[in-house]
Formats: structure tokens, sequence, C-alpha cells
């Protein structure tokens, strides 16, 4: 006799940097959040689909939860608390290197004074020597009733398939939400602009931090089965464009090189890639924006 199948909604939750998009990644199987060495690089809800033995897995990789200052901050920490609502397993990634912080603990505080139940991945094991593991998951079990407690590195894959075999027994028995095949609910047209976003983040480093987005304005099928895509990257001043467009337009070159590769890995096809910067000096208070990302426009 068969095991019945079951399937369930997980919230990814953690402070920001904790390692949420790389844990999604690997769940799936494929990449579908981006992941860059800045934090709150995550802006909206990433959902992702695995498949375990007769559980279909719906992994929601939400934006880091961090004390708000802009509209943008408040809508994404928003789209967090959203998430682990919705959810019937929350999983509190803690980055092992900082340990039980001040953001990792006020999370662990709100889920305990909810009374809501969690279990913990204590995430980049690989970077902490074993004795300083030990004294941290003895603080974590005394401060806190955890559900279960798993030893983890995203990057490496290290404690990831026990994390998958707990989640898989542990969501509640019923069908299916999506078909076998789908791994994201994410429109392709938000894939491939975050994909953009992604290489702004990596290639421009410290130079524009959080003040760009990128919208996928156009999008053409063709008859040979490539795709014509075309972006816009909004900055909120002049200076900030020139420094998109580079020396002859040589920092856009790059920027588009590298988002079209994973463009065309993400989808598996030929892509033309045409890329645009536009001074959008209030894209930040754009109310199509955050419906666009699917953030709440909220005061």
């Amino acid at each position: 006799m068969s095991d019945p199948s079951r399937c369930g909604y997980i919230a990814l939750v953690g402070a920001p940097n904790a390692g949420k998009s790389t844990l999604l990644n690997r769940l799936v199987g494929t990449k579908l959040s981006i992941v860059t060495p800045k934090i709150q690089t995550t802006r909206s809800r990433v959902l992702g689909i695995a498949l375990r033995g007769a559980a279909q897995l719906i992994f929601v990789d939400t934006p880091g939860i961090f004390a708000p200052r802009r509209r943008l901050d408040r809508a994404m920490v928003a789209a967090a608390w959203a998430g682990v609502e919705d959810a019937d397993l929350v999983v509190v990634l803690i980055d092992a290197a900082r340990g039980l912080d001040d953001g990792s603990r006020a999370i662990l505080d709100r889920l305990t004074e909810a009374r809501r139940s969690f279990l913990i991945a204590l995430n980049k094991i690989d970077l902490v020597k074993r004795e300083v593991l030990l004294p941290l998951t003895e603080s974590l079990r005394t401060a806190y009733r955890i559900e279960r407690l798993f030893m983890i590195s995203s990057t490496l894959g290290d404690g990831t398939d026990d994390l998958l075999d707990h989640l898989a027994g542990a969501v509640p028995e019923g069908p299916w939400l999506f078909p076998e095949d789908q791994l994201t609910d994410l429109p392709q047209r938000m894939l491939a602009a975050e994909a953009t976003r992604e290489q702004v983040f990596l290639q421009l480093h410290q130079e524009l931090p959080y003040a760009t987005t990128v919208e996928t304005e156009g999008w053409e099928e063709r008859s040979d089965g490539s795709v014509k895509i075309t972006q816009t990257i909004h900055v909120q001043r002049a200076s900030q464009k020139a420094i998109v467009l580079g020396k002859g337009g040589a920092q856009i070159k790059l920027i588009g090189q590298a988002a079209r590769a994973e463009i065309e890995r993400l989808f598996g096809r030929r892509v033309h890639l045409f890329l645009f910067v536009r001074v959008s000096e209030d894209w930040a208070e754009d109310r199509a924006h955050y419906e666009a990302i699917g953030l709440d426009f909220t005061d």
C-alpha cells in the first residue's frame, strides 16, 4: 500500500543573510531565488516547490526580518510575517557564525509569543567549529521550545536531506496543489527581472546597494523558439545611472551578458536581452511597483 499524499506550505524565515534563499535553491534543486552577499536581497515572497516521496513541499522564501525604516522595508517585513501566518510549518534559519543575535532573538521571541511552533535550521555549520556549535544549540534549546533543531550547510548541502525527510513527514496529508513538474509560482517575467537585479547587485558591489529595481517591460516570443526580453533598470539619481551604464556603456554590457546567461539557464532557451536605465526618483514610493512584486503598499 502506497503512502498517502502530503502537501503543505513551509515558511523559511530568519534575519537578513541567514541563508534562506540559498537553502530554498538547495531544497528545490534549482536556482529560483537570487543570492548575493548583501543583506535584504530578497524583496518579495519567492515560492519554490519540491517533491519528497509522496509529499509536495511548498517552500516560501521570505524577505529577511529586520527593524524596518523605509516603506519598502516595512512592506518586506510584512510580507515575511504574512508568509509565517499562512504556512503549515515554520523553519527559522539562524546563521551559526553569528549565533543568537538580536535579530534572530526577536524573531524567536515573536513566534513564541504567538504560540507558533517552529523548527530551527542552524545554518553555515561549515564555517563554525564544533566546540562553538554545541553550546549554541544548548542555549537555543534552553531559551526556546523548539520542535526540532537541524544543523545544516545550505551551501554544501550538509544536513538538508534530513531536513527534507522530516518536513515530508510533517506536512499535512492531502492532495498536491501544483503539477508534478512545477517548481515555482513566479511568472517568467519576474524571474527574468530578478536574474538581472542579481547581476546589478553582484557587479556593482558597494556602489549601488539598494537604490535599484528591475522591471520586465517587454516579452516577445520568436518563431525560432527564442524570446526577446526588454527590461528597465530603475535608479533614483542621475549619478546612479552613470554607474550602471559605466564608461562607454561597458558596465551595462557586462550586466546584460551575465543576466542573459542566467535567464537562458532558467528557461532553457535562447534569450535576446535588451536593458535600459531610467532615473525614477520615486520608484520606492510607487504603488504599481509594489503590486508587481507582490508587496502591500502600506504606510
